[in-house]
């Protein structure tokens, strides 16, 4: 089997990524040198002695000079609001940056505006070198620091002199100079919080550490607090009649200012802090200077008109005053350099939170640059369930583990982010051996011992496979290539619990139960402190991490690592998924692309950016240790079915029902759509239409759970709000209503083509879903799917009719201008732009017309195919036997002395065996904790005739309940709409038909329940839609930022890989 990555596309990756970080550096480069430019032309124009603005005009640029000043703080006001609301001593400042660019900016020359503000880091330099100074370690940054403060100084002294020495007497201009040179140093004071955290954590004051928690803990009061009062004080200060004129200029710098520090933030987290931040940022200060090159202090009694950089030179005394500005400006800017050295050499994690990357969320619109640059190894467990999977599809998941058994080797590790270990757990692995009392592997594990075999045996001896006798059956321990382990635990349905929610209980108990706490709870036994061992424990779950695995998931590690750093970055995400690839052949899968892809392109980009996702499907997904040990999720995850709808919410949807619980107790769960993950879907219509008659009742079980909720959800977890938990329910009401909708559309499609009327239509139309709900409450499961199957292929050819007739409708109207035809070409267009957004899966695009004709197939057979067989709590996929000819070998006896490549079977219990004593003694410790296990949670169910009998009665009756009320609601919808198309002279809104020559032939007319339906659903996919364009950009900075730092490590690996083969 090929191990390599033949999938992804890593030349076009590439060529992505330089466009990328080419493109970013220039718009920072250029949105700054817009921002100050544009800042300096309004202090300019400020000015007392300009004349481009008369005398009453002048408060204008004030007034913009101030917008400029707190347009960030509104911004931030607000942002903290929301935070606030949504969940959970800088009067200084605000004053001085007042004065200094209001009241002093302006009397003072253009070159001293464009370099006094790179004087603002004076502050920052001097708790720089404090901080390196009570830093434990020595600091190589300490002597640039103090370099820069003296540098810093320097250009101070020298812009005191030259206005000394320009003209003594005039104590007016002393005054400007006085208050300048006050305000630049205060206004350094806003950078404060940078090092104050460096500060108190290297200082032995408890004050210090114990003020620094307390301004975290508060940060959202003191942000609404700060903004306020900045936005208080400018105002006060700028004192001016206030003109209602909108300037080109302070839109220009508003907007400048907002977008560079946005593209900031994304170079940093894009990993290219160098080539996109900071050289970028240096530059645009010395850009601002090129451009008013020309330009000399003194007089402003020069006009802007015409060329405006010669025209504000005034003065031809080039002596002093031209030397003197250029010496403060170079040493200012040095200075400058050299107090943002270390940021050269800061190391910048993947996707790192812009509340890391900047201390203060706040930009300043003055000193955009100034503000932009003064501002653990994990353990991951992959946990794989396997139940009857065939031989390719084990060969899938074992090639994917063994990849990252090459990629993060144990044995010369290269890298230390982090180590993982590989769990299997089988299913229903043993079977009665005929003229034996012992139970034997079944065809299934022996083939899964084969793949093993296969994968190993290519390039590296077979080691030894121990199978070890365990209280739930066997485990299969065995070393990869590269020295990490892969441990199989054969279940035995005689001794355990099986199904998959149960394996999944067994692995959380045996990896955070006992290989997490066992041992903090030997060493609490032993004395040693609690405390210590509490911040321990907290710490090593807060970094252990789950990788949910189903028996046939094919994924590399690049998709493993993306998942990781969305849970080291974010304390509160508890788990996060990827992106599922359907795999197969056949119509039904075809079927399954597309479906999925919008899924992934719509539905979960929109539940991610505006709330939370609702599913990370078990196929792949990563879960947090400490979120899966959190009150009332790994303990009611394994509560026992005792109830008919336990059965629907906790059996049907394993993985939707986790994820539910941890969403109630705050976790966030997130999508990350550069995660690629493959896994094979159902071929088979039968197998199709019973893997959804399972997901279908545990969906709505599990979302209406939440909708129940919604107050306490809302207010304990921070990315959930109660108008996500609206467009949830949106979502829920349109899914139940579908059958009607479907039976809608038909009638329409009917009343066009056969020129009937509407009403009669939809009597028409619903006749089939009614005769086919009837039969399948009457037939046996499998002729509901026959009947179904028919059905399927009619609708599918009306469909295509009902496509045609709608094109036909617009040939013959002559005009797309009809509410109908403006939804309809918008969802195609938006689809279109959504495909066009995710470049590598374009084609699949074209499977949306086979969608389109299995519409009535998905939405309305299916649905009540599900709806009525709620009952049945089968599985009902891959209930088959092993394909014939499968490889299958035999398994070895007990012997006592190992054999290279074969398979031995250890008995831990046995006296004299060689291996018992190197190898089980860790099982004999496990062996209680084994047997709790079992009897607390895992425990085979009794067979009770009498208690299946009133399990299935219940199961009946609830589905009953539900279908009544499921199937009503779709009734009243259906007869309201019939209603309304009999009384349509009535009750009708009517739109003016216009056609293509923009001239009204007529008009539309739409009964006002369809027209709020079609508008709802469209607001739905809108939001939809700008949720998939934010979440894509933050993907493609997640990506780039990957790539970025993970392709040298991946050069590095296949380099020594081949260096080894080699040799």
């Amino acid at each position: 089997p090929v191990i390599e990555d033949e999938q992804t596309p890593w030349k076009m990756i590439k060529l992505l990524k330089i466009i990328s970080l080419f493109l970013v550096a220039v718009i920072v480069f250029g949105l700054a040198l817009c921002s100050k430019a544009s800042f300096l032309v309004l202090i300019t124009l400020a000015n007392e002695g300009t004349k481009t603005l008369t005398a009453e005009h002048k408060p204008v640029a004030l007034l913009c000079i101030g917008c400029s000043l707190i347009s960030s703080s509104v911004l931030l006001f607000l942002k903290s609001i929301w935070k606030a609301c949504y969940k959970t001593s800088k009067v200084i400042f605000f004053l001085q940056c007042s004065i200094l660019t209001i009241v002093a900016m302006p009397h003072l020359d253009i070159v001293t505006n464009v370099t006094i503000l790179n004087g603002v880091a004076v502050l920052s330099s001097l708790l720089q070198m404090i901080a390196q100074c009570t830093a434990k370690e020595r600091n190589r940054f300490l002597l640039p620091s103090i370099t820069a403060f003296l540098l810093i100084l320097l250009g101070y002294v020298l812009f005191l002199v030259l206005y000394i020495m320009k003209n003594p007497s005039d104590i007016k201009m002393a005054v400007w100079v006085g208050l300048a040179v006050g305000g630049s140093f205060l206004v350094s004071f806003n950078w404060w919080e940078n090092y104050f955290r460096l500060i108190s954590e290297n200082s032995s004051s408890v004050f210090l550490k114990d003020l620094c928690k307390d301004v975290r803990k508060c940060q959202n009061l003191l942000h609404i607090l700060s903004s306020l009062l900045r936005i208080v004080v400018t105002a006060c200060v700028l004192g001016a009649t206030f003109l209602w004129i909108v300037a080109i200029t302070v839109g220009v710098q508003l907007i400048s200012s907002a977008l560079c520090h946005w593209f900031a933030v994304a170079a940093c987290k894009m990993h290219a802090l160098r080539r996109c931040f900071i050289m970028p940022l240096y530059l645009a200060s010395l850009a601002v200077m090129a451009l008013y090159c020309d330009v000399v202090v003194d007089g402003r009694n020069q006009s802007l008109n015409g060329s405006v950089f010669p025209e504000l030179s005034s003065s031809s005394d080039v002596g002093i005053s031209v030397y003197l500005p250029s010496g403060s400006a170079v040493t200012w800017w040095i200075g400058l350099v050299l107090a943002t050295l270390h940021l050269w050499y800061l190391n910048v994690f993947r996707i790192q939170r812009t509340q890391d990357l900047f201390i203060r969320r706040l930009y300043e619109g003055a000193f955009i640059e100034q503000s932009l640059l003064l501002n653990t190894p994990v353990m991951l467990y992959l946990c794989a369930t396997m139940w009857h999977e065939t031989y390719d599809e084990m060969m899938n998941i074992i090639i994917s583990i063994f990849r990252l058994d090459r990629y993060r080797p144990k044995t010369e590790p290269t890298f230390n982010d982090f180590t993982f270990e590989a769990h299997i757990y089988f299913d229903d692995a043993f079977e009665d051996a005929g003229g034996s009392q012992e139970r034997h592997l079944n065809e299934y594990a022996k083939n899964l011992v084969q793949v093993f075999r296969e994968v190993y045996g290519r390039q590296h001896h077979v080691p030894e496979q121990k199978i070890i006798r365990t209280p739930y059956g066997g485990r299969l321990v065995i070393t990869m290539p590269h020295g990490n382990l892969i441990n199989v635990h054969f279940k035995d349905k005689d001794l355990i619990r099986h199904k998959k929610r149960w394996s999944q209980v067994m692995y959380l108990y045996y990896l955070l139960g006992w290989k997490l706490m066992s041992k903090y709870y030997a060493r609490w036994q032993k004395g040693e402190g609690e405390i210590e061992l509490g911040a321990e424990v907290q710490k090593e779950k807060h970094n252990t991490y789950i990788l949910a695995l189903d028996g046939d998931t094919d994924f590399q590690p690049a998709a493993v690592l993306l998942l990781i750093d969305r849970l080291r970055m974010y304390p509160r995400v508890g788990a996060a998924c990827g992106r599922i690839h359907p795999t197969g052949s056949g119509p039904a899968v075809w079927f399954q692309k597309f479906e999925y892809s919008i899924s992934h392109w719509l539905q979960k980009t929109a539940e991610h950016v505006i709330g939370c996702v609702l599913c990370s499907p078990g196929c792949f997904s990563l879960f947090r240790a400490e979120a899966l040990m959190d009150d009332n999720v790994m303990r009611r995850y394994s509560t026992k079915s005792t109830e008919a709808s336990h059965f629907i919410q906790y059996d049907q949807g394993e993985d939707r029902w986790l994820c539910t619980l941890l969403l109630k107790q705050g976790w966030r769960v997130e999508y990350n759509a550069a995660s690629d993950a493959y896994t094979n879907a159902p071929e088979d219509f039968k197998e199709l239409y019973n893997q959804r008659r399972r997901w279908g009742p545990s969906t709505l079980a599990n979302v209406v759970d939440l909708l129940g909720a919604t107050a306490t959800v809302s207010k304990k977890n921070l990315s959930i709000s109660k108008p996500f938990m609206f467009y949830q329910l949106f979502n829920l009401v349109s899914a139940i209503l579908a059958p009607a909708t479907i039976c809608l559309m038909v009638a329409g499609s009917l009343a066009f083509i056969f020129e009937i009327h509407s009403g009669g239509a939809l009597v028409i139309a619903v006749i089939p879903p009614i005769i086919y709900l009837i039969l399948c409450f009457k037939l046996k499961s499998d002729t509901q799917i026959s009947v179904a199957a028919v059905l399927s292929v009619i609708y599918a050819f009306l469909m295509l009719v009902v496509t045609m007739s709608i094109i036909g409708a617009m040939v013959k109207d002559n005009t797309i201008l009809t509410p109908s035809s403006i939804f309809i070409l918008t969802m195609a267009g938006i689809y279109v732009i959504t495909a066009i957004m995710h470049p590598a899966e374009f084609p699949l695009v074209f499977y949306g017309l086979l969608y389109i004709l299995c519409i009535p197939s998905a939405y309305l057979l299916l649905t009540i195919y599900s709806m009525v067989n709620m009952n049945n709590v089968s599985w009902g996929t891959r209930e088959t036997k092993p394909a014939a000819g499968a490889a299958t070998p035999a398994v070895t006896t007990t012997q006592t002395k190992t054999q290279k490549g074969k398979l031995v079977l250890i008995d831990p219990s046995a006296k004299g065996d060689q291996h018992a004593p190197c190898l089980c003694v860790y099982l004999q410790e496990e062996k209680q904790f084994w047997m709790d296990l079992q009897e607390k949670y895992l425990k085979p169910l009794p067979v009770d005739k009498e208690k299946q009998k009133q399990i299935t009665s219940d199961l009946k009756e609830l589905r009953n309940k539900i279908n009544f009320a499921f199937f009503i609601l779709n009734a009243l919808w259906l007869v309201a709409t019939f209603t309304l198309q009999v009384f349509e002279a009535a009750f009708t809104i009517k739109f003016p038909k216009v056609g293509l020559d923009l001239i009204k032939n007529g008009d539309v007319t739409v009964d006002p329940i369809g027209f709020m339906f079609i508008f709802g659903f469209a607001t739905s996919v809108i939001i939809q839609f700008l949720a998939m364009f934010s979440h894509r950009v933050y993907t493609l900075i997640h990506y780039v930022a990957f790539m970025d730092t993970e392709a040298k490590h991946l050069l590095l690996l296949y380099l020594m890989h081949d260096v080894r083969r080699n040799e």
